[in-house]
């Protein structure tokens, strides 16, 4: 066998050992270990009138409030203008006091439904597809195991010692549009 035949007939099995290489990296202790702490702060989280700023897809801008706790998010909009978005279970709804508008949502196929179970689970229904570290900051990506083309939520969290703070939430919907929503004064 010459080194292109070779090369041609296990060519066609990198995919699949590169795809088994990663899912293994994914499994490791310390990846399990973050996906564990993560899932444990989604239990006891407990945000009350926490300070937010907002980036949709547009490039528009908006700031405000929120309340997080598992299963449920209020978010409710100073900048532009006067808005809210309820959250609870399977549903939100979306309100804008600028045109009087209300807009209801199904969360069972939006990337924000990821972080509305109670409790919340990285794992069955939820594929945690990449963890990434640095410095005082863990990362993780989430889709949704039976259909991940449905979108993609991105969390940073600050890591102090073995405590984790949410910071930043990034969801890119179906259709590639990102929205940034960061935590915080700014």
């Amino acid at each position: 066998m010459t080194v292109w035949q070779f090369f041609r007939r296990y060519a066609l099995l990198l995919p699949v050992l590169l795809t088994a290489c990663a899912g293994q990296g994914m499994q490791g202790t310390s990846s399990q270990r973050d996906i564990a702490r993560v899932e444990a702060y989604f239990q006891t989280v407990d945000l009350k009138a926490a300070p937010f700023s907002q980036v949709w897809p547009d490039g528009a801008v908006g700031s405000g409030t929120l309340v997080y706790r598992p299963g449920y998010l209020d978010m409710r909009f100073t900048e532009p203008h006067f808005m809210t978005l309820h959250a609870e279970g399977r549903h939100a709804v979306f309100s804008d006091s600028a045109n009087g508008a209300e807009t209801r949502i199904g969360l069972a196929h939006n990337p924000l439904g990821l972080l509305l179970d109670n409790p919340v689970r990285l794992g069955g229904a939820v594929t945690v597809t990449d963890i990434r570290r640095a410095p005082g900051v863990l990362q993780l990506s989430l889709a949704r195991t039976d259909n991940p083309s449905q979108g993609l939520v991105t969390l940073r969290f600050h890591e102090t010692a073995a405590h984790l703070s949410l910071y930043e939430v990034r969801i890119v919907d179906e259709r590639r549009r990102v929205t940034l929503i960061t935590l915080g004064s700014g």
